[in-house]
This record gives structure tokens, C-alpha cells and sequence, in this order.
């Protein structure tokens, strides 16, 4: 006989596998920091986006042991799910739990089955118990100990995290941490009875650096910051720079950059605590940047079903110029595009589907450097059939047939992608002045410069292919033509060896295909003269293999650009370096 709690407990014994190993790839990362173990880091990062579908699948097979035959028993799963919410009643990671749960089911059942009745659409721990948010941060309060005064307290709060290394000057760094406090926030400035620092207990590790976050709780309020800890290679850790600014710390978290590693026993208690540094940082968003992206995919459908219910706009196709690998889709009125693979790609694009998904998983498990926009990836998503115009359903029976269907009065997309909405910088370049239009070449010469840096050749760099965010930061999207930098062969064109050749429409040399001519960047990018201009004189490099060259040969060797996710006149050793040239 089947036994629904066996099922149920077989499935949360599964979640329990996995986010027990999940924590402890996570935990091997405070090491690898503290031994400069660049590469190991971002192994981690790869690791732990690939683990979660691993799990799901060793859940299905023993699930699978279970069940007598494969068909669906309603009354069975209604009261597997309802034993497996019981069992979530007071559990640490419960919201985690639920979107496993989801997992298993939909790789065992039909999407008609996909309901509030089988799996937690809607969650159900809203009207339960949270797990309290002072679970994830420990409070300092300077008033315990006068003696110690502000400096002290903030210097221990440094020292508790024990990063394994010894501080090149603590406190040279906390006195500067200090004055910046006050540069930027002068409400904070109280006396130390006046305040406590709420901060997290695990630090946020990405790439080469270390954050602590936290907040300071004073008479004026609440005021957000994080610190940024970084290794000077030989000498020993340093406080690199404070950020206070809201906006700073939204890029921090933004939707181009890389996932954080950090432990958490409860991260819906973590993630409430970032929701209140962060208000404008949505659920989805945040579980994204904390590197638990399976639950940010379950937030973010939430978000828009509930979008769904309470708006009228029907899908578009997106502003710009159309691709020749996807369809691309949005709703006006929600912040998002949706693409989708087209069955036929244009002639000149050498490669398949297959190819395609492979780059984009390579985007996924990379170093974003802030300048490629992460992706949620979705398989048989259902659509109200209403919110299309018939327009659009021609157009999608011509380019992704293969890839969606009408059932009714819904849309099934089979697999698509779902990426932040911007405006695609050629379309910004014909309504921007130019001021702004120096600003956003000069971003997109940095984009380029960034994503070269730490291996990734973009390929296809027409500006349509780039996107400006709110922050007016110039960020990737199209990674169909994606590779890595070491596999590109980057030449200099060769010089004519006649009239006859310089005025050919052909080229005159040959040309392989990973052959890649830098000068050519320049006249292909765009047709608008001033453009030109200003890439040739705020990016020369870009066009000239020499550069190119020089990069692959440093990226071959391990040896990835520093990123920074602020502006470079903020960190601190600018004044490490005025002090010195005051003594000296």
C-alpha cells in the first residue's frame, strides 16, 4: 500500500541532502579566501548551481520506488503534500523545502497537474511562525563597555569574523572607516549610548573579496552599510572601502553580477534582514543574489502570477532590433523580457539549439563582473491565452513552433529565459544628448573591457546586444555567440597587397572561424559617425588585436582583471596614498 508521510519524508530527506551539501561547498569558501584560492571560489560558485538538479533527480528515482505504477493518484499526493507541509511547520529552511518539493513533483507529473492542490504554488507558511531575523545577526552594543568607545566596538566587530589572515593596519582602516561613517552618513554620528550595529554573522564571499553587512540602529534611524574586505596579496587584509549609498548597494546586489556565498541556517530570515536595507530589492531578487537561485525562480513566479491577476496589458514583442536566435517578448507594464530558442536560426549562424543552451548555462556559472544579466530559466510555462494578441501568436506559429502551444484558453512556452528589462543601447543612443551618449559609450567600451578580463568573449558586440540599466550601467544579454577568450584567434588585418585588393569586396586574406579582427569593432558596432569617434577615443584599445592579444594571454594563466563593484576614487587606499605623500 502506499504510504503518503514515506513519500513525503523520502522527498524531505532529499532536501535535506541538498542543502547539507549546498552549505558545505559554501563552507569550504572561507578558506579558499583565506589562502587566496581565486580559482577554487569560483569552482564553488559553479558547483552549487549544478547540485540542486542533481538532487532533485536522486529524489525522483527513490519517489519512484515507492509509487506501484507511474500513474497520478490524486487523493495520494493531496496527502503526501499536506504530511510534507506538516513536517515543514517549524522548519529553518522551510520556503527552500517547498520549492524541492515543487521539483520532485513536476519531474515525476504532467504540467496539468500543476496546482495548488499537488505543490506549493502559493506558499503556505505566510500565516505561520517566521523564523525571527535576529536568528542571522548578532547586535553590538557600544554602551556595554564605555571604555571601549565607537572605534573599538567597530574594530572588534571586524576582528570576531576571523578571516584567517592578520590585518596589515586595523587601525589605520577603522579610523578611515570612521571618517568615512561620518563623510557619508552624518546622522550616525551620536554618542556611543545612542546606538547599536546589527550585523550578519556569516560574511558575503565573492570572487577576491569578503563583505561584512550589517547596519547601524541609532536616535536618527536605520542606516545600511557594507564593508568590503580585501587581501593585499603578501601583507596581510585591509578594509577596502564603506558603502552607505542605497544605489551602491543595489549594483552590489544587482542582477548582473555574480551570486554571493554565504551560509545562512535561515536564509528567509537573512533575506528579510537584507528586504530592509534593501526595500527596493524584490523577494526573488534576493535569494537570486544569496546563490539560492532555484528559490528566487519560485518568488519571481509568484511575483508574476499575482502581476497576472492584478494588470490587463497584453505581451508585445520587445522594443529593438529582432534577433536572429530568439524571440523575445514583454509585458509593458512588468519589468521583464521573455526569450525564447526560434526553431531556425538565420544561415549565418553556425551552430544549433544545443549550442545555445550551453552558453547560456556558461553566462550562468561565470563571473558576471556586473556587466551580464543573469537569467531565470523556465520549462512549460503556462500563460493566459488572453494576455496575447493574435499578432503575436502568428508570429510565435512562424519563429518558436516548436517551442509553444495553445491548450485552451492558455500559452505553454516549452523553455525560455527571463531577463531584467532595459533599453537596448542603440535605441537609448537616438534619444540621449551628449552628455549621456559619451557616458554610455564609455560604459559599454568598461562592459567590454570587464567580461575580456575574466574570459569571456562576447561575440556578437553590436550595441543592440547591450542594454542600459536604471543606474545607466551598460550591461550584456545576448550570449548565443558567447565563448571563452582562450578559444578566439584575435588577427590584425593584413595590408592589401594591391589597389586591386584594397577595393574588393571580398577580403583578400584568409579567414577561419574563430578569427577575430578588433580594428573592424569600430566601423561594424554602429553606422553613426560621432559614435565611431567617441569609441576610438575613450576605448583606442578595444580596437587593436595587439590588446586582445594581451588579455588572452593573462586570462590563459589564471590571471582575471579586479571588477570592483564601486567607483575606484571611494576605496580607501586613495587616502592610505595621501597620507603617505603628507608625511613624506
Amino acid at each position: 500500500m502506499k504510504n503518503p508521510k514515506k513519500i513525503a519524508r523520502v522527498i524531505l530527506k532529499g532536501f535535506r541532502r541538498h542543502y547539507r551539501l549546498f552549505q558545505e561547498i559554501t563552507a569550504t569558501v572561507k578558506d579558499h579566501y583565506k589562502n587566496q584560492n581565486w580559482q577554487e571560489i569560483h569552482q564553488a560558485a559553479a558547483n552549487r548551481i549544478s547540485y540542486y538538479d542533481s538532487r532533485v533527480k536522486e529524489s525522483v528515482i527513490e519517489v519512484k520506488h515507492l509509487l506501484i505504477d507511474q500513474q497520478m493518484d490524486p487523493s495520494l499526493w493531496s496527502q503526501v503534500k499536506q504530511n510534507y507541509r506538516e513536517f515543514l511547520s517549524f522548519h529553518p529552511q522551510a520556503e527552500l523545502a517547498e520549492t524541492f518539493y515543487n521539483s520532485v513533483f513536476c519531474n515525476l507529473f504532467h504540467r496539468g497537474y500543476y496546482n495548488n492542490e499537488f505543490i506549493f504554488v502559493e506558499t503556505t507558511l505566510q500565516n505561520r511562525t517566521p523564523v525571527p531575523i535576529d536568528s542571522e545577526y548578532r547586535s553590538y552594543f557600544p554602551v556595554e563597555d564605555p571604555g571601549l568607545g565607537i572605534v573599538e566596538t567597530v574594530k572588534r566587530i571586524i576582528l570576531d569574523f576571523d578571516f584567517g589572515k592578520k590585518f596589515v593596519d586595523i587601525d589605520r582602516d577603522v579610523e578611515i572607516l570612521q571618517q568615512a561613517f561620518f563623510k557619508q552618513a552624518p546622522h550616525t554620528h551620536h554618542q556611543p549610548y545612542q546606538m547599536r550595529f546589527d550585523i550578519l554573522k556569516a560574511p558575503f564571499f565573492r570572487n577576491k573579496s569578503a563583505y561584512i553587512v550589517g547596519r547601524v540602529v541609532s536616535l536618527s534611524g536605520i542606516q545600511p552599510f557594507i564593508i568590503p574586505v580585501l587581501h593585499n596579496a603578501k601583507k596581510g587584509l585591509f578594509l577596502d572601502t564603506l558603502l552607505t549609498d542605497p544605489r551602491q548597494l543595489t549594483i552590489l546586489f544587482g542582477f548582473a553580477r555574480a551570486y554571493f556565498l554565504v551560509k545562512t541556517h535561515a536564509p528567509s530570515a537573512l533575506v528579510r534582514f537584507l528586504k530592509e536595507l534593501m526595500p527596493k530589492k524584490t523577494i526573488a531578487e534576493l535569494y537570486n543574489a544569496i546563490g539560492l537561485h532555484k528559490q528566487g525562480k519560485t518568488e519571481f513566479y509568484r511575483e508574476l502570477l499575482l502581476h497576472l491577476t492584478t494588470t490587463t496589458d497584453q505581451f508585445i514583442v520587445a522594443p529593438g532590433v529582432k534577433g536572429m536566435v530568439m524571440e523575445v517578448f514583454t509585458l509593458p507594464s512588468f519589468p521583464y523580457v521573455f526569450k525564447v530558442i526560434k526553431d531556425k536560426f538565420a544561415p549565418s549562424k553556425g551552430f544549433g539549439r544545443d549550442t545555445v543552451l550551453k552558453r547560456y548555462q556558461l553566462v550562468k556559472e561565470h563571473d558576471r563582473v556586473g556587466r551580464m544579466a543573469d537569467t531565470l530559466e523556465y520549462k512549460e510555462v503556462v500563460f493566459p491565452k488572453e494576455r496575447f494578441s493574435q499578432e503575436l501568436i502568428e508570429q510565435f506559429q512562424q519563429t518558436i513552433a516548436g517551442s509553444f502551444s495553445i491548450e485552451g484558453e492558455t500559452v505553454v512556452i516549452k523553455h525560455l529565459y527571463i531577463e531584467r528589462r532595459m533599453i537596448p543601447l542603440n535605441i537609448y543612443l537616438d534619444n540621449a544628448n551628449e552628455e549621456e551618449t559619451a557616458e554610455a559609450i564609455d560604459e559599454y567600451g568598461k562592459a567590454i573591457k570587464e567580461m575580456i578580463g575574466v574570459n569571456i568573449f562576447p561575440g556578437d558586440m553590436l550595441l543592440k546586444n547591450f542594454g542600459v540599466t536604471n543606474n545607466r550601467r551598460v550591461v550584456f544579454y545576448d550570449y548565443d555567440e558567447v565563448q571563452y577568450m582562450t578559444e578566439i584567434n584575435f588577427r590584425k588585418i593584413p595590408e592589401p597587397r594591391c589597389y586591386e585588393d584594397e577595393m574588393a569586396a571580398e577580403p583578400w586574406y584568409s579567414v577561419a572561424p574563430n578569427d577575430v579582427f578588433p580594428e573592424e569593432l569600430g566601423t561594424f558596432v554602429t553606422t553613426l559617425p560621432h559614435v565611431r569617434k567617441l569609441l576610438r577615443t575613450l576605448h583606442p584599445e578595444i580596437l587593436e588585436a595587439s590588446y586582445w592579444q594581451e588579455i588572452q594571454q593573462q586570462v590563459a594563466k589564471g590571471e582575471y582583471i579586479d571588477a570592483y563593484p564601486y567607483p575606484d576614487q571611494q576605496r580607501f587606499y586613495h587616502l592610505w596614498k595621501k597620507r603617505i605623500s603628507e608625511v613624506g
